[in-house]
């Protein structure tokens, strides 16, 4: 398996260096140049093959031969070591629990899995590598839980001030060793910004050796075909191909369950929810690619104003706009409704969503109420603990913090004040 850049205008190169690098020299994301069918014996065994032997067939053929069987089976196995529980919300809605891992988060996966990657590239390499990742919420403490001690790794994560949660806030700085957190004074859009810039910038590169571990590389987004799988094992009704839900920011996730659906596993329709970041809902109203300045919700992972993988996902479609129409749809919800969501839904049921699960869940609830025959699931890919303010202003309650996070609520915390500034950026990355 190779990949190519979506810009056209750089090498084709193996997995291997697809992973090192991150994104291609001419800037364009990497893409596989054929996309492998499942196997139909996977499908049909689903219900007795272990999560292990699911994520190592899924993966094998992207991975190409770079890495030995062995290995990557045992990477696999340390990635997917924790439960994807697919939990009955009501009678047509259920939410595939993504949060079980060590960060409570969905992006635990894909971080553990490019961190085993690299880890296994480098061992025998003499150059050292530093990880650039600009976080929105979840994906910085997964990235640095996923990269914390592995030899040959720096790793710097810059996210927005004020703008994440306060458990988001300490799980990527409160690790230090050879993890640096960045505290940009601005968006998550600006942190973004500074890291492309970085990788197009000769005096940089020419000191350090960068890649990235945004859902931008391979090595991180491909392994987010696990969740489907997971779920659809455990898809009570195989009869009936489900619907599908997506809390959407970066667009890798449901980039990652589209791929799965298109190279062979029998899902339904997708819906992208996103809150009020609404480029890609009103791109599939009007036709217009209008990227924003991305403004602060509650679903603060999702707060992006120009997704970076959406052109992975014209891709899968060949760039037409009715074939993409057929089996995607997206949906903006306010604050104001994923505040209600969370209320009701708890009221009713007593599952209680976090607010990236509350979008997902009112976006299927109105696919749903125009299709009565069809059900589905959502992917809740954050524990509700990570939104405390948020989750008991809706619900009257406390969310019992895990005691996975109470000793690290009390280490200090870590991290260096930073304008968006790319020449401030940049000395400290020169420095």
């Amino acid at each position: 398996m190779n990949y190519y850049s979506l810009n056209h205008k750089a090498p084709v190169v193996n997995f291997k260096e697809a992973a090192i690098r991150g994104q291609a020299p001419d800037k364009g994301l990497y893409f596989p140049e054929k996309l492998p069918v499942v196997g139909q014996e996977l499908i049909k065994n689903i219900e007795a093959t272990d999560e292990a032997e699911i994520a190592f067939r899924v993966i094998k053929p992207y991975v190409g031969g770079t890495i030995p069987d062995d290995a990557l089976y045992q990477i696999v196995s340390e990635t997917v070591n924790f439960p994807f529980p697919l939990q009955q919300v009501t009678d047509r809605i259920a939410a595939l629990e993504l949060f079980h891992g060590p960060t409570l988060a969905f992006k635990d996966v894909g971080a553990r899995f490019m961190s085993r990657c690299l880890g296994y590239f480098l061992k025998d390499e003499k150059k050292h590598v530093t990880v650039l990742v600009a976080t929105s919420g979840d994906t910085g403490g997964a990235v640095a839980s996923g990269f914390y001690g592995v030899e040959g790794v720096d790793v710097v994560i810059l996210y927005p001030k004020g703008r994440v949660s306060p458990v988001q806030e300490k799980q990527l700085t409160a690790l230090g060793k050879n993890i640096t957190a960045l505290e940009v004074n601005g968006n998550f859009d600006d942190c973004q910004r500074l890291v492309k810039q970085a990788f197009i910038d000769a005096d940089i590169n020419t000191k350090r050796f960068l890649t990235s571990a945004n859902s931008i590389n391979v090595a991180r987004w491909l392994p987010q075909q696990f969740y489907y799988f997971f779920a659809y094992k455990q898809w009570p009704d195989k009869k009936t191909a489900p619907v599908i839900t997506v809390p959407s920011g970066n667009f890798g996730n449901i980039c990652a369950g589209l791929l799965a659906k298109i190279t062979g596993l029998p899902l339904g329709h997708f819906i992208a929810a996103c809150n009020a970041n609404d480029v890609v809902p009103e791109f599939l109203q009007t036709g217009n690619w209008q990227p924003k300045k991305a403004v602060a919700t509650l679903s603060n992972a999702m707060d992006v104003g120009d997704p970076s993988n959406f052109v992975r996902i014209m891709q899968l479609f060949d760039r037409q706009m009715v074939k993409l129409k057929d089996i995607l749809s997206a949906q903006s919800i306010s604050d104001a409704t994923t505040t209600d969501t969370i209320r009701e839904v708890f009221n009713t049921t007593g599952y209680i969503l976090d607010p990236h699960g509350a979008v997902a869940f009112k976006a299927i609830e109105h696919y749903l109420s125009d299709h009565k025959q069809s059900k589905g699931f959502i992917l809740e890919t954050a524990h509700p603990v990570k939104f405390p303010d948020a989750v008991q202003q809706a619900t009257g309650k406390e969310v019992p913090v895990p005691e996975a996070l109470r000793s690290l609520m009390l280490q200090p915390k870590h991290a260096v004040a930073m304008q968006p500034d790319f020449e401030a950026f940049k000395a400290y990355l020169l420095d």
